[in-house]
């Protein structure tokens, strides 16, 4: 038997109507977002089910609204028998997989990513800062355009997705030449991102710094499956290294398709994404097309999952 793994969606994976559905169908999914709204000091659940679009988007707002559609999907797929052997997330969605492996409680997760939204909002104030995908050009190609751009300003590589798609991140200036250079060097798209922050780059260094001591007051456990994280790839279940590595990723790359690499390595053959959207399900089609690759966010992909599954 292959083993299955779940993956959990980051920021840009959000949108208003998630999770609506599944909160009218089961308790389990409604109470979740009850849990959320009754920690914050945000309404979670009109956000995520209501909008508006523009106030879902702000970081501090979209961080928690994501990790409770996961953590609810989560727990949705648990009470009806599907279970992970290791968890992985993009970026935000590192906290979603903890919460899954029981290292953090929900209700802390959820007061975290509020946190980390704010931090990282106020590490580019002037929105100095910016994304963007570069698609068709491979991980040292898109290392030398950095290089070559980064006399305009601060450019880094950030998330290596899948083969041919790559988040570089950076100051506006270097992001904007790094896209020209890009499109130089034959590269199929290089286009911005509509994002709020240089995320993923040495620019959130300073709330990394200011994460460090709100993670201290967490009491993280050591995981009850395997987590492999984004900053290096690789599994643990030590509580010392996972809050290390939530750290290290803000300012860190989400080094995707190594984790997902090595997942296949150890035997996992069915990826089930879960919470908004269907983005990490499409990098799997470009990383190997042999594995299954299920998301579960409403009625329809939930049914699709059982039947396919069970």
């Amino acid at each position: 038997m292959g083993k299955t793994a779940f993956i959990f969606p980051g920021q840009g994976s959000q949108y208003v109507g998630m999770g609506e559905e599944l909160a009218k169908e089961f308790k389990i999914v409604e109470d979740t977002f009850k849990e959320a709204n009754e920690a914050l000091d945000i309404d979670v659940r009109k956000l995520a089910f209501k909008g508006p679009k523009e106030d879902l988007k702000e970081t501090e707002n979209t961080q928690p609204a994501i990790l409770t559609l996961s953590t609810a999907v989560y727990r949705l797929l648990l009470d009806k028998g599907i279970e992970a052997d290791v968890v992985a997330g993009h970026s935000l969605g590192e906290y979603s997989a903890l919460v899954g492996a029981g290292v953090l409680d929900f209700v802390d997760g959820v007061k975290l990513v509020r946190k980390r939204g704010q931090l990282m909002a106020a590490a580019d104030p002037s929105g100095k800062g910016t994304m963007a995908a570069i698609i068709g050009l491979s991980a040292e190609e898109v290392k030398e355009v950095c290089q070559e751009a980064s006399g305009e300003g601060v450019v880094e590589p950030a998330n290596f997705n899948c083969p041919g798609q790559i988040v570089i991140s950076g100051e506006k200036k270097g992001v904007e030449k790094a896209v020209e250079i890009a499109k130089d060097k034959g590269a199929k798209k290089a286009i911005l991102l509509s994002v709020s922050g240089p995320f993923h780059s040495s620019l959130m260094e300073a709330a990394a710094k200011k994460l460090a001591p709100q993670l201290d007051k967490i009491d993280f456990k050591d995981a009850k499956v395997s987590v492999v994280t984004n900053v290096d790839g690789e599994f643990t279940t030590d509580s010392n290294r996972l809050k290390e590595a939530l750290i290290e990723q803000i300012s860190g790359s989400v080094r995707w398709e190594e984790s997902i690499r090595a997942m296949i390595d150890d035997g996992v053959d069915t990826f089930i994404e879960v919470g908004p959207g269907r983005v990490l399900k499409g990098f799997m089609r470009r990383i190997d097309r042999k594995v299954k690759a299920f998301n579960v966010e409403d009625l329809r992909s939930l049914n699709k999952v059982l039947k396919k599954i069970k």
